[in-house]
């Protein structure tokens, strides 16, 4: 774990692989924060073209990072042993099977969400992962990128949720902004992908949905639109679910609209809570709208730092891991429960297909 002579000697070091948007905007800069804990040692990318422009990026606090590009790059940073971990950012169709190269080889991962492409690939993939020989000192950690369950807002409104008392309704609306001004919108592998938009920004609004609640989805009714033709279908679904505790809510979800508004609202017996994406003093983030017993409404802004978060998790993870053989990695960040954000979309689309029947939400144990 040597540094890059600048007073970082000791700290781990990890690749990022992949070079797209969300890499380039969001890891980076996010790495970049972290820089005191994590040297990125490489990044990598199709062409070397691409790997070359996202380096120069990270230059200025990874002064030694090296470009990789193809096959060959790949190969290099499997055989490089000063790289602990390596974060997985390209398209949903191929992530998991380059997780799984990199884990195979001892390398702990952080995968972007999606989780797969479907249920089945997850379970797939899991059932490799675990069946791997014990090799190594320790068992590569495998976390999925999903920075809902590591905002504030939603950390903060989890402990309040006891608070209001009995759940007797759960209301989910997204309105979301995918059009042509979206760096998003012309994403390739985005619009190739089985349910769309629907499944790759519903994973977020599913995960934020189940750590807020702390109860499983077990089945969903579902009516799906195509209603905007500048989208891949389906752009609009609306769904019936219930948890395992026996409330029971809805999701309405459209991937475009003039007015975006993106909340989650919990009714109980003593209270409501509710978290809505907003701004304030100029940063963007959630509001939370706690109303108790007495009555009154207690209002709490956070900030999003969701990446920033789930990025220094994985880094202590990946350390105590390497001290520790045993270690069990941040339950938050593990790859299951990316699954299981997976299977409740996949449920939902699944029971729209069947014009509303209810199905029930493929279970992870």
């Amino acid at each position: 774990m040597t540094g890059d002579g600048d007073g970082r000697a000791g700290l781990p070091r990890i690749a990022v692989v992949g070079a797209g948007i969300f890499a380039r905007t969001q890891y980076i800069p996010r790495l970049r924060e972290i820089a005191h804990l994590v040297v990125l040692k490489a990044i990598w990318s199709r062409t070397q073209e691409s790997a070359k422009a996202a380096a120069e990026l990270a230059r200025d606090f990874a002064p030694e990072i090296e470009c990789k590009w193809g096959d060959a790059g790949l190969e290099e940073i499997i055989g490089d042993s000063s790289i602990m971990g390596v974060a997985v950012v390209l398209a949903g169709q191929v992530q998991v099977e380059l997780s799984l190269k990199m884990l195979k080889a001892g390398k702990h991962v952080i995968q972007e969400k999606p989780a797969s492409a479907s249920t089945t690939e997850a379970e797939t993939a899991l059932s490799i992962y675990n069946s791997f020989p014990n090799q190594f000192p320790y068992k590569p950690i495998w976390a999925l990128g999903e920075n809902y369950r590591f905002e504030p807002a939603f950390v903060e409104s989890s402990k309040l949720i006891k608070d209001i008392g009995d759940m007797m309704n759960i209301q989910v609306i997204i309105e979301g902004s995918m059009n042509s001004s979206n760096p998003y919108f012309n994403s390739s592998w985005r619009r190739n992908f089985v349910g769309g938009f629907v499944l790759d920004m519903g994973v977020h609004f599913i995960a934020g949905l189940r750590m807020l609640v702390g109860s499983e989805i077990t089945s969903v009714s579902s009516i799906s639109r195509h209603v905007d033709m500048a989208l891949p279908p389906p752009d609009n679904i609306c769904s019936l679910f219930q948890l395992e505790n026996g409330c029971a809510g809805v999701f309405v979800f459209a991937v475009n609209s003039r007015s975006p508004k993106i909340l989650w609202r919990v009714d109980g017996t003593k209270g409501t809570i509710q978290v809505e994406r907003g701004v304030d003093s100029g940063k963007h983030g959630y509001q939370v709208l706690f109303s108790g017993e007495n009555g009154q409404c207690q209002k709490t802004f956070y900030p999003f730092c969701g990446v920033n978060e789930e990025l220094k998790m994985f880094v202590q993870d990946m350390l105590a891991a390497s001290k520790d053989g045993d270690h069990k990695a941040e339950p938050r960040s593990s790859y299951v429960e990316g699954a299981r954000d997976v299977a409740v979309l996949e449920a939902m689309l699944e029971s729209s297909v069947k014009q509303g029947a209810p199905v029930q939400v493929k279970r992870f144990p």
